[in-house]
């Protein structure tokens, strides 16, 4: 074979390409739908909330009921707060948790209907939940949420930190010490307030499991304060070392965009009507679709060899 027929063999290869990429026509680009149900997909109605947000007010409303999935007793009997557990994530995972047997303490800041509508929401599955109201920044409520927790139900067995606090700010100048004082408070000093509160409480195939953020892989210009979801990301990883001994697994959940009241309490309307449409996927998560990573990482006959683990669900990133 001579180097004259590879060339040309090379230029007839170039030719067919180029012949094939002018009769291909681009698919208009569209959302990505591989799911048990159809998922909204943006444009959204414009809209805006005041923190810390009402999930009955969201529009389309979250899904997170996960009518398709089929528990089959993988937590059977445990016992599990949930930080922010009144709406978002937090309720799906509530949900999903009280299916696969567990009775739950539902831990929120102010949302007194969006909490009545998570624990209606466990009820139903079954199993009995605990509505506790307070703030995560403190240490004493903490505690005090744990020791109610522990003796309602006479145990603990998963703590899950889910509780989380932004607000966009477009230029560090504007950022104050007293929203970035309460970033970290809520981000960080909560997750610490309740792991140090929890611990000694749980036992040999207990889990703590923490959600972190996209943000903390990638950073976000418009939120410096997400400097908290990468440290949760190493406070995940420090705290899963340190209880490697008692048996006790530490992992995080870091989502991308998920659709839930953090959104219109967030950004502008007119972001909010576009949110998740970055994504390679071109939508948010909704909530149904994040939960079972937080079973995942629950149950020991799922992730027994799983611990210090980052678990990115983000959409095609």
């Amino acid at each position: 074979m001579t180097a004259a027929f590879t060339a040309a063999k090379q230029c007839e290869i170039q030719e067919q390409v180029a012949e094939a990429d002018e009769q291909e026509v681009s698919p208009e680009p569209r959302a990505m739908q591989a799911g048990a149900r159809r998922y909204p997909e943006p444009p959204f109605s414009e809209q805006h909330q005041d923190k810390p947000g009402d999930e009955a007010a969201l529009v389309p409303a979250t899904m997170y009921d996960a009518p398709f999935y089929i528990g089959s007793a993988k937590l059977k009997d445990k016992i599990a707060p949930i930080t922010g557990g009144d709406s978002g994530i937090g309720r799906s995972v509530a949900v999903l948790f009280a299916r696969e047997g567990v009775d739950i303490a539902i831990v929120h800041l102010d949302e007194d209907e969006d909490a009545a509508q998570t624990a209606a929401a466990v009820e139903k599955e079954g199993r009995r939940c605990l509505v506790i109201k307070g703030d995560v920044k403190e240490s004493s409520f903490c505690r005090d949420a744990v020791e109610k927790t522990v003796s309602e139900f006479g145990q603990l067995d998963v703590l899950v930190n889910n509780s989380a606090f932004q607000v966009h700010t477009y230029d560090i100048v504007d950022l104050t010490e007293n929203h970035f004082d309460e970033t970290l408070k809520t981000n960080l000093y909560g997750y610490f307030h309740m792991a140090r509160a929890a611990v000694p409480h749980l036992k040999n195939g207990s889990a703590i499991i923490n959600t972190g953020s996209v943000t903390g892989f990638d950073g976000e210009k418009t939120l410096l304060d997400s400097m908290t979801k990468g440290g949760i990301h190493a406070f995940t990883k420090s705290l899963a070392s340190q209880l490697i001994p008692k048996g006790i697994r530490v992992n995080c959940v870091a989502p991308g965009p998920v659709w839930s009241p953090l959104n219109p309490s967030d950004k502008e309307p007119e972001k909010v009507a576009e949110f998740g449409s970055g994504t390679p996927m071109k939508r948010p998560a909704q909530p149904e679709e994040i939960a079972p990573a937080y079973v995942f990482l629950a149950s020991p006959q799922c992730s027994s060899y799983i611990t210090g683990e980052i678990l990115p669900i983000v959409g095609g990133y």
